[in-house]
């Protein structure tokens, strides 16, 4: 075979593999319009709804005034990089209290109205006038969270911060991958998600029980900047006359006999050591045997808007506590 045979043969080739790659990306496009797929959907939503922060303490935020249909849901960006209305910064005699969060408390695969940021909103509302601001980012942690507050948060003179952990939120800050741009192809984020669910049921890679679990070992740098991120938001929440709470989100695969009772009980001691006031759900959903009726999708275990409506109702008295009479914009 001469060189130009042989050029002609890769030529063929490499034309034949990008027709098929089009063609496939082609299809999953049009499948994931109807039928979304979380893997897909979550590409989406980093490719559309966030960009880089100049913050490396951050990593990314919202793209402000931006918009999406994600599982199925619209999705709206303020002005200011939130999921959630517009709000002014200077105070209008309302109570003031701003939720961080990752993708749950972001109100993945739910409508802005069923989130429970919405549903504690307007309960808290009956008792004392209180507007909340909805700082959920996805694929956050707390390190993470805390930051975006001490950037974005402080200007909004909160009476209250409630942060609403997971049991991720311990992972590190991951760096930016210098493979992001790959994520505007469908085909490409399928497969890989394919290949990582391969992985786990060969035992190459971490169930997540075993993963969340590790994240927990003492010397695990995540723990460690997760713990550091909670006694630097308690020590600036005290110099501004502003209350912490924290308040603990169960994983949904498995509720009846919970795999990370112990992972939360740590969290628990930890924040009760550092005076930090908390609140661990997982025990709420105890008595629950069939978890996938709280997910977004077979595919998919965030809550969704029944799940939504029972943290709100599980977690309502506690951010009550000391709510009432309490006069809005208080000593700051």
């Amino acid at each position: 075979m001469n060189l130009r045979a042989a050029a002609a043969g890769l030529a063929t080739l490499i034309i034949s593999l990008a027709a098929l790659v089009a063609a496939s990306e082609a299809a999953l496009r049009i499948y994931a319009r109807w039928w979304p797929v979380y893997d897909i959907e979550m590409s989406r939503y980093a490719m559309e709804l966030k960009v880089a922060s100049d913050n490396p303490r951050i990593g990314h935020v919202h793209r402000p005034d931006s918009g999406a249909r994600l599982m199925g849901v619209s999705v709206r960006i303020n002005s200011d990089g939130f999921r959630d209305h517009e709000y002014q910064i200077a105070r209008n005699g309302k109570r003031r209290v701003i939720f961080l969060g990752d993708s749950l408390t972001f109100g993945w695969g739910v409508e802005e109205s069923k989130t429970f940021k919405e549903i504690l909103e307007a309960a808290v509302s009956k008792v004392v006038p209180t507007e909340v601001l909805n700082f959920g980012t996805g694929n956050y942690n707390t390190a993470q969270e805390v930051n975006l507050f001490l950037e974005k948060g402080l200007k909004y003179r909160p009476d209250e911060v409630i942060v609403f952990y997971f049991i991720n939120d311990a992972e590190p800050t991951p760096a930016v991958s210098h493979w992001e741009m790959l994520g505007h192809l469908r085909i490409v984020t399928f497969l890989w998600s394919r290949v990582n669910s391969a992985l786990v049921r060969l035992g190459r890679s971490k169930q997540f029980r075993e993963y969340y679990a590790d994240l927990y070992a003492d010397q695990q740098p995540g723990w460690i900047a997760a713990k550091a991120a909670f006694v630097q938001l308690g020590d600036i929440c005290r110099e501004n006359g502003i209350t912490l709470k924290v308040i603990l989100l169960p994983e949904l695969h498995m509720l009846h006999d919970y795999p990370f009772a112990g992972q939360h009980g740590k969290v628990m001691a930890f924040l009760r050591d550092k005076g930090i006031e908390a609140r661990d759900l997982a025990p709420f959903f105890a008595a629950e045997t069939n978890p996938t009726r709280l997910w977004v999708a077979a595919d998919d275990a965030h809550p969704n808007e029944i799940a939504h409506a029972l943290i709100a109702k599980y977690s309502l008295d506690f951010l009550m506590e000391g709510s009432k009479g309490r006069v809005a914009g208080g000593a700051h």
